[in-house]
């Protein structure tokens, strides 16, 4: 049996305006984060606060999450707003967004 997986602390949540100006610094703080996390760490991406965005803020979750699971760990998206859920849906990569 595995070990029920920790939260990882310090994945900074998606700030209200994520466009292409801000995914560069969130992108590399999460990546910090990531590498930082214990093994067996859940990586948690709060995204309630989204309130403008665009397709990079699809390239940057979908560049976290191949950090995430090259290291091994799991991770979820909290309160990804439906637009961007729409946006992904139409890009086609909607499955690659655990939440």
């Amino acid at each position: 049996m595995h070990p029920a997986p920790e939260a990882a602390q310090g994945v900074p949540p998606l700030p209200a305006a994520f466009t292409h100006a801000e995914v560069l610094p969130w992108l590399a703080q999460a990546q910090r984060a990531v590498a930082q996390a214990p093994a067996h760490a859940c990586v948690v991406v709060q995204a309630a606060g989204v309130q403008s965005f665009d397709s990079a803020a699809l390239a940057a979750l979908l560049a976290l999450r191949r950090v995430v699971l090259a290291r091994g760990l799991a991770w979820r998206i909290e309160g990804l707003p439906d637009k961007v859920r729409t946006l992904a849906r139409a890009y086609g990569v909607d499955g690659l967004l655990p939440g």
